[in-house]
């Protein structure tokens, strides 16, 4: 490894590694505006300049140009590098409009810090400014180009990085810009990741402008709650509000960049529908009124019916916290563990996925970056979960090929080899392939002809990683993905098991749930009478169950529901008794991500309504108060807690949870405690070691029906995920709703892209406009959970439709 000297301190560093990078290792911060650790180096700025003075390169240099030698002897404050800085300080500011008392960035603007510290402070251009016109590039990134410095930051992020070609430079010389053709909203689920690139005021943050500057913010280290992966965040908060959220640097997880939907889907947080007031009987209440209320008609019903007369519904958006306290207080009803998901066969699947995780097998969000192969199953990355689709690309970049098996038109921001397939063929995929890798692989259909070649790439891979999703219901997958990196791993691959999985807890709810009941099974003792009271926390069931008209009768047969959630949702609003709970952001919490990360999220501002709520828009009332306005929701915990205990009293925040888990979830004990406040967390040690105990049998191909569509539900970046639906910025980046068909079957329908179709379902006929798909699967229709589209008509099982049950509709309904 090279040794050299800067600023008369020695370093030694890996080969390869730039001597801008070096001396950030020494703790010498460089200037610079192009240079981005994600993105590398490229010279353009010229800011970064330092003195070789003895070595092998000498004088002036660009150091995130230069890789670091032996015998270098680097200076960052000689004379010639500071003028020459100053210099260039001097003519990026020429063009530079001087508007930082209204700049969205100012307070956190690198060339403001540089422009200060290079002792600029006198303009001797007396010309005119050049100047550009804005764009509208949609609800989420303010654009303001005559604040460029020429950094191409944001060109080489959008179109190199995350592989989009909607933004990037136009122009040439001294009229160089950085947009669309035109104006219109950016393409790109990863686009406010510019906002925090810019090391000037271009790219802002639009749907906080106005709101504050950094100096009056509060801020905190936060988790992402969008998905499963866990995303580290920066929390920005004011006035009981937050304001804005920005990517924070994970080396393990998520880098430095977030998708969209996570940047911008907390405004859930400060809705002004957020539910702030228990209510008993639809009767405004005090919160500790409505925990005495609560614990004592739980009291009469388990006297008169019996203990099994009461369950427990939770969510795999809860702590883990929550998620202890939930488990506890079933136990104590009846011994029955609580229900945390709607979907019954969904439930067995993520149990499934995290069974088949240990600690050889399970891959981060950065280690899929890494790999040489990947294989996408029952998934699409950027619908579910968007910074794995990041991630995928980076693997590209790097070399990796990817290949898609998936009857969905999935699209990635990156190349790829997609074979659509029905349902019922990927686990035989799967299955063929394990077989294949013992040698004892069967003949393939001539359709399935591709999946040789991917038998054939494995064969070949060093560091292939199965990506296996949770969503499509084909039976066996979760178990035959764990089998097939089993198998490679015995053939001396690095092979790793990525499972993507809803919630931003799921991993910690399977945890707790390998025995549970379901939600199916409390509606059919609910109809018997043998249920006679529900409580559900963080959970809006009716919602989100796929046979809506069912759970609203139900719900209707029951003599208690009690509701206890931060969402104003039709579950909260059909509540005998309602408590409002605190998010996360408020009360903080521990959260497993989808490799099994053990993860605090801190308190980022003590909750109560936002003051610009208290004041109407207007200043807030002058008056003292004890109390926070709007400061009555507890954690859900406390609640839980008070509702299994015998005391009125709420249980005190101070309490020892650490331990706590560890006495819940045995498998957390053998983790070191001591850093997981103040790190990225830590894996779970997932025992015992991976073993083959999976007998495999040949597959069976299905035989489509050319006369049979399936209908499978799935979600969307935009538009399904419970939390930032509330997003109203985000609902106007949400496309409308539509169904997805192959091509081919769109037009034996008789059906063209904007037409809208009827579907006789079992619950009623649900109308949609068509959207035919060229590369997906036959006899496949791809249904969003959209918060627009009353989808819950399905019933329960697997749907498929036959020709009569789609047809075009003529006119209006």
């Amino acid at each position: 490894m090279p040794k050299l000297i800067i600023d008369t301190r020695e370093i030694e560093v890996p080969a390869g590694t730039k001597v801008i990078e070096a001396a950030e290792r020494l703790g010498i911060l460089i200037p610079r505006f192009c240079y981005h650790p994600a993105l590398g180096s490229v010279g353009a700025c010229r800011m970064c300049a330092v003195a070789f003075q003895e070595g092998p390169v000498k004088g002036i240099q660009m150091s995130c140009m230069v890789e670091a030698r032996d015998q270098m002897v680097v200076s960052s404050t000689d004379p010639g590098v500071v003028d020459f800085r100053r210099q260039i300080i001097e003519w990026l500011m020429i063009n530079h409009p001087h508007d930082c008392p209204v700049c969205d960035a100012g307070g956190h603007c690198l060339l403001q810090d540089m422009t200060v510290s290079g002792g600029h402070g006198r303009r001797r251009y007396q010309g005119l400014k050049r100047t550009y016109r804005d764009q509208n590039l949609g609800p989420l990134v303010q654009h303001e180009m005559n604040r460029c410095i020429q950094c191409y930051r944001c060109a080489r992020y959008y179109q190199e990085f995350a592989g989009y070609r909607d933004l990037g430079v136009l122009g040439i010389g001294q009229r160089v810009y950085f947009g669309r053709h035109r104006s219109g909203i950016l393409e790109s689920p990863f686009a406010g990741n510019l906002i925090d690139l810019c090391p000037t005021g271009v790219f802002t943050d639009k749907p906080s402008r106005f709101k504050g500057r950094r100096w009056d913010y509060a801020r905190s280290p936060g988790i992402c709650l969008s998905c499963s992966l866990g995303c580290h965040l920066m929390v920005s908060t004011r006035h009981r509000e937050i304001v804005c959220q920005e990517a924070r640097v994970s080396a393990e997880v998520n880098g430095h960049f977030i998708c969209d939907r996570g940047r911008n889907g907390f405004y859930y947080t400060s809705a002004a529908a957020r539910p702030r007031q228990a209510r008993i009987d639809g009767q405004r209440a005090n919160i500790l009124h409505a925990v005495i209320t609560a614990r004592d008609r739980l009291a009469e019903l388990t006297r008169q019916f019996g203990a099994d007369a009461v369950a427990v519904v939770g969510s795999e958006r809860s702590s883990l916290e929550t998620l202890v306290a939930l488990t506890d207080l079933a136990r104590k009803g009846n011994g029955s563990p609580p229900i945390f998901w709607n979907d019954t066969k969904l439930q067995g699947r993520v149990i499934h996925a995290v069974s088949g995780l240990d600690r050889r097998n399970a891959c981060s969000l950065k280690e899929l970056e890494l790999a040489d192969l990947i294989l996408v199953v029952g998934a699409d990355p950027l619908q579910e979960a968007p910074m794995a689709a990041l991630g995928l690309r980076q693997a590209q970049r790097a070399g990796a090929r990817i290949y898609v098996l998936d009857p969905r038109p999935v699209t990635l921001p990156c190349e790829m080899t997609h074979l659509p397939m029905n349902v019922d063929d990927l686990a035989s995929c799967l299955s063929w392939l394990i077989l294949a890798a013992g040698g004892i692989a069967g003949t393939l259909p001539e359709r399935m002809s591709d999946i040789a070649a991917i038998s054939i790439a494995l064969r070949h891979s060093h560091r292939p990683v199965l990506l296996c999703g949770t969503g499509l219901e084909s039976t066996g997958l979760q178990e035959l993905a764990a089998e097939l990196v089993c198998r490679l791993h015995c053939d001396d691959r690095d092979a790793r098991l990525f499972y993507l999985i809803p919630g931003s807890n799921s991993f910690g709810a399977a945890l707790f749930a390998k025995e549970s009941t379901s939600l199916e099974a409390a509606i059919s003792k609910i109809e018997t009478g043998r249920l006679r009271a529900l409580i559900v926390a963080e959970s809006d069931i009716l919602g989100h169950f796929v046979d809506r008209v069912r759970l609203e009768n139900a719900l209707n047969r029951l003599e208690l529901l009690i509701v206890l959630d931060y969402l104003d949702t039709p579950t909260s609003r059909a509540a005998h008794i309602f408590m409002p709970t605190t998010t996360i952001y408020e009360s903080g919490g521990w959260l497993i991500n989808q490799e099994g990360r053990l993860q605090h999220a801190r308190p980022d501002f003590p909750g109560g309504e936002p003051i610009v709520q208290t004041g109407h828009n207007d200043h807030p009332p002058r008056t003292f108060l004890a109390e926070i306005p709007g400061g009555e929701p507890r954690a859900a915990w406390e609640i839980l807690i008070a509702l299994a205990g015998n005391d009125s009293a709420m249980t005190p925040q101070d309490m020892n949870w650490p331990d706590r888990l560890k006495e819940a979830l045995p498998v957390l004990t053998a983790m070191d405690w001591t850093d997981l406040l103040s790190t990225e967390g830590g894996r779970i040690p997932l025992d015992p070691p991976m073993a083959s105990a999976l007998s495999v049998e040949p597959p069976e191909w299905s035989q489509p029906d050319p006369k049979i569509w399936e209908l499978i539900v799935v979600d969307w970046t935009f538009g399904t995920e419970t939390l930032s639906v509330r997003s109203s910025c985000l609902d106007a980046v949400t496309p409308a709703p539509c169904i997805q068909i192959c091509a081919a079957d769109a037009a034996d329908l008789g059906l063209a892209a904007g037409d809208t179709v009827v579907l006789d379902l079992p619950r009623g006929a649900l109308a949609v406009t068509v959207q035919p798909q060229t590369h997906m699967a036959r006899q496949t229709l791809v249904l969003p959970r959209h918060h627009r589209l009353n989808w819950q008509q399905m019933g329960i099982g697997r749907i498929r439709l036959s020709r009569e049950h789609i047809h075009k509709q003529i006119g209006e309904t």
